[in-house]
């Protein structure tokens, strides 16, 4: 699918290629797993490599995926994004094809969270366990230092996260349509 929103029947068009869909789904499962999980270790290490991976092809397709994947078509002026969210408590918000203004500013803070407790977490890594790619290049001390920063970077993510979640639902209440549900199918209401 190129950038164009393909016609999916009368009242529907496709927005979320299969990429991005793939992306949020795979994030979300690689998440609960390292946040849930710390033992066996390497579990909670390769769900961070997923989500890792992920970020980067996501970063990428950021700039040449399809029109709504794209950085450029939901970032917008931080007044914009105040206005949508004032708006949309007042149950008066415009309604957005692909991401909210505000929406968008949250693709970026998670994006951004995400890859920082990944960033601590190999440092972590590299200290304690001398493994992954920061072998040998962190000391025992740093990698102790930086334990609770990732887990505090993990922490703040998961309260972003929440207020993602709460956000698509009141968004969804507001413009009358199943948001959550479109992240599956692709597919939002045309109008």
């Amino acid at each position: 699918m190129g950038n164009e929103i393909e016609a999916s029947s009368g009242t529907e068009v496709v927005v979320w290629d299969p990429f991005v869909r793939f992306f949020h789904w795979t994030v979300v499962l690689a998440f609960v797993v390292a946040y849930l999980v710390e033992d066996p270790h390497i579990v909670h290490v390769w769900a961070g490599y997923v989500i890792a991976a992920m970020l980067i092809a996501r970063v990428i397709w950021g700039f040449v995926g399809s029109k709504h994947a794209r950085f450029t078509d939901f970032l917008y002026a931080p007044s914009t994004a105040f206005a949508y969210g004032r708006d949309l408590l007042r149950m008066h918000g415009k309604r957005y094809l692909g991401h909210s203004p505000a929406g968008g500013y949250m693709i970026v803070a998670l994006i951004v969270m995400l890859a920082l407790t990944g960033i601590a977490g190999l440092i972590v890594y590299g200290g304690d366990e001398n493994a992954g790619p920061l072998a040998g290049m962190v000391t025992k001390q740093t990698a102790e230092q930086f334990e609770e920063v990732h887990e505090v970077l993990a922490n703040v993510t998961l309260a972003l996260i929440l207020v993602h979640i709460s956000a698509v639902l009141f968004a969804s209440f507001a413009h009358h349509e199943n948001l959550a549900r479109s992240m599956v199918t692709g597919k939002k209401r045309a109008e």
